[in-house]
This record gives structure tokens, sequence and C-alpha cells, in this order.
């Protein structure tokens, strides 16, 4: 269980961190229409919930936001990632077939192999980030929620009749995050232990059919574990029966990948956004900068031959007072050169920290620019991301 110490700190630094993850009140969704396979789960536990692309969610638990983030970090984090959209791609082109609308290298993937890409629109703004896992009979796909039908029938839409899209509405999404998740989920399936970091494989679980990765969105070592949707409570209170394991809401998640500098969808990286001014030019393949073939390929080719106008960078603000998104960046003097997109406090971290995008010439690290808050100019500075190392297992 959480440390006494941490689970009284309930600082008014939480409401800033829940307006940062689900927006302002007026931006949530007037009914929360769906619930998760573990929705009961959560509130035994205590969760506070709120509407989240349509699903109602846990934003944090009674130990709050500062406490889940700092377990997560020293030990390990159970995430219910369900409102995920978890899509299927059978069939024998479904790696060609999938290659035309993304810019990733979809047909060199072997089996259990998985990879991070994006869906990008004919002008080069991305529609959407993904993963996507090779299997026997096709893909695997694991999509944001708010995104989900939109990217389904982008996919119905655009894909030829050799590859069938089916939503698979009838699974759940766990992530278990953390230095300890290896542990613990090795007690229940020890062959987890032959993953590496982003490798996949059709595992039981404590006797429970699961698919499991090893991946996560923490910056942290961790699993992501799909399975029917009917064993999803079964298979978490197991995970949560751990001692080194505890519940995990929406505002931690937001904090943790914040230090860890990934994108969040919708903040950080929108249809307005091309993969290389969101600093995702390595998710390009290489033989996708030579040949094209994807959406917005010219454009977003142009860009990495001459450069972005604008760039996404680590902002840091001196002193203790975070950044929150639509923050104004001005050179020093005054310039307007550029926004926050996602700003808050990182508990790891011990301070503010930032990412936003700001025009070419001011990326370099080290770079002093201002941020105004409340009318006010407050100095801060370009930094190198992520805040938080990474942390994953990469060989064995």
């Amino acid at each position: 269980m959480f440390p006494s110490r941490l689970r009284a700190r309930m600082t008014t630094g939480r409401c800033a961190l829940v307006t940062a993850v689900v927006g302002p009140m007026s931006d949530l969704d007037p009914e929360p229409t769906k619930k998760t396979p573990l929705h009961g789960l959560h509130m035994s536990l205590g969760a506070k919930m709120v509407p989240f692309a349509g699903y109602d969610m846990p934003v944090q638990y009674p130990a709050g936001i500062l406490a889940e983030h700092i377990h997560t970090r020293a030990h390990a984090g159970l995430f219910d990632v369900s409102h995920m959209g978890q899509i299927r791609l059978s069939g024998p082109r479904a790696a060609q077939d999938l290659q035309t609308l993304v810019p990733g290298d979809i047909t060199g993937l072997a089996i259990g192999d998985m990879r991070y890409t994006l869906f990008t629109g004919n002008d080069g703004g991305i529609l959407d980030d993904l993963m996507v896992t090779k299997v026997d009979d096709g893909l695997l796909l694991v999509v944001n929620a708010a995104c989900k039908h939109a990217d389904f029938a982008h996919l119905k839409k655009s894909l030829p009749s050799t590859s069938a899209v089916e939503m698979l509405d009838d699974r759940a999404l766990l992530a278990l995050q953390g230095p300890e998740a290896l542990t613990v989920l090795a007690k229940l399936a020890p062959e987890v232990s032959g993953l590496t970091f982003m490798k996949a494989a059709e595992i039981e679980v404590a006797g429970i059919a699961c698919f499991v990765s090893r991946s996560g969105y923490t910056g942290e070592d961790g699993f992501e574990i799909s399975m029917a949707a009917d064993r999803a409570r079964e298979l978490a209170t197991l995970l949560l029966d751990a001692s080194e394991v505890e519940p995990i809401g929406l505002g931690a998640r937001d904090s943790l990948r914040l230090e860890a500098g990934l994108c969040l969808y919708g903040h950080d990286i929108d249809g307005t956004t091309t993969p290389v001014e969101a600093a995702l030019s390595w998710a390009i393949g290489k033989r996708r900068r030579i040949g094209g073939g994807f959406p917005g390929s010219d454009v977003i080719l142009a860009q990495l031959r001459n450069g972005a106008p604008r760039k996404r960078v680590g902002v840091q603000a001196e002193g203790r007072a975070p950044a929150r998104d639509h923050t104004e960046i001005r050179a020093p003097g005054g310039e307007p050169i550029g926004e926050i997109t996602s700003g808050g406090f990182g508990p790891t971290v011990g301070g503010p920290v930032a990412m936003g995008y700001v025009t070419s010439r001011f990326t370099e690290v080290g770079t002093p620019v201002e941020l105004v808050v409340r009318g006010k100019a407050r100095p801060a500075n370009i930094v190198k991301l992520p805040y938080t190392p990474h942390r994953y297992v990469k060989t064995i």
C-alpha cells in the first residue's frame, strides 16, 4: 500500500493536474456514455471518476495523483486503458495495405514485433498515433480512445477488400508499469520474462488467455495486457493483490508521460502538426523517407530535407509554479514564438515540466524564453526531453 506520508499529500496541485488531463469542466463530455469492464472495481477502490473520451474513467484514487505517480516510478502501477481502441486487420496483405496510410515500416515487422506509428493526412498533419503489432493472421492496432471510431472509419474507407477491419469491442486492456512490473507479472506468467521492449506474444496469465506486450506510456519498464472483457476484473484483482501494485488513474498517467516526454494526442499532436514538427521523425521508416507513398509524404519529406518552421521542445520554467496548456511562449523582450501544449508539476523532477512548440530558431537546448502567466512574463529555458530517463528493457 502507499506510505502514509504520501497518502496525506492532498495538495492544491492535484486540481491543476486533473484539469490538465481531462480539460476544464466546460470541456468534459456532458454525459459519460460507456463504462469499461473495470468500472465496478474502480468504484469499490474509491476512485474519483470523470468523463473522458466518452467513458467514465478514474482520474485518481484516495491516495492522490502525486502518490500514484511516485509509486509507479518506484514500484508498479496498474492502469485501466480499456477505453483505448483495439482493432484487428486480417488478410495476407494487411501490412502492405496499412503501410499506405502510415509513415512507418510495417512490412518489415516480424511476428511479435511492435511499432509506434502515425495516421497522417494529405497535408502532413497527424490524425492519430497508434501501436501496431504483427500477429500470425495480420496486425493488431491500439489507437487513442477519442479517435478510435474515426480511425476505424478511416481504415474501412481507405483499405482494399484484401484486409478485413474489426473493432475488438469485447476486449479489455490493462497496463502494468514500473520497475517491479516484471517481478509481479512473472509470478503469474513466467513467459513474460522472455519479452523485451516492443515485443508481444499470446501468453496465459494465471490461466487467462492474454495478448501481452512489453510496452507502455510512462517511460518505465512495463506491460500492456489485452484479454477478454469478462476476465478483466479477475486479472486486475490478482495483480492488485501483489504488495508492489497500486491502482493508478488518468492524472498520474498524464504526469508520468509528460515527464517521459511522450505526446498526448489532442494536446501535443493533432491534425495541424506534422511528425517533423512534433519531433517524431524517428517514427518515419528509412525506406519511407526515400519512397514516400503515405498521405502527406510530400510535405513531411520536404520538412525532413529543409527543416520545419516550428518544433516540439521541452520548456522548463524557473521557480515552482508550472505553466499550463496554451501558455504563450515569448522570446526575451516580448516576441511571441510559440505555445505550451502540455504542462504541469513533475513529481519525480520536483518542479514544473512542460512541452510545447516554438519557431525553429529558438529550439536549441539552453535558449532562454519567457512564459506569459496571468499577464506576467516568467523566465524559462528550452530543455532536452525527456525530463526523466526511459527505463525500457531492450535486451535480456
